[in-house]
């Protein structure tokens, strides 16, 4: 008998992976064709947690990855400025993304 708690379970789906808020993430963990979507996600939660400066990461390869990050940085509304990270940070594995200050919607 299945308790009411499983109602919103659906069958054969993997339960969603909590991914912390920190000022860097990595993408290597995530499958490509996720990317833009995780970027997204990552921009929108990281802007309403305040940070200014976040980094991300997506690995050197042929610049596959590092395109398709840079599309949504460049459409984000997150998004103040952005560049390749210097090489102590990651070099042209890594992008540096500057955010937007959240404005208080009371002022």
């Amino acid at each position: 008998m299945s308790g009411a708690d499983d109602e919103d379970d659906e069958p054969g789906l993997p339960d969603p992976v909590v991914v912390p808020i920190e000022d860097s993430i990595d993408l290597h963990y995530f499958p490509p064709r996720d990317v833009g979507e995780i970027v997204d996600a990552y921009l929108e939660a990281a802007a309403e947690r305040g940070f200014r400066e976040v980094r991300i990461i997506h690995g050197r390869g042929r610049g596959v990855q590092r395109h398709r990050v840079h599309v949504h940085l460049e459409r984000s509304p997150h998004v103040e400025s952005f560049r390749d990270a210097p090489a102590d940070r990651g070099g042209w594995g890594a992008t540096l993304v500057w955010l937007r200050v959240a404005r208080d919607p009371e002022s």
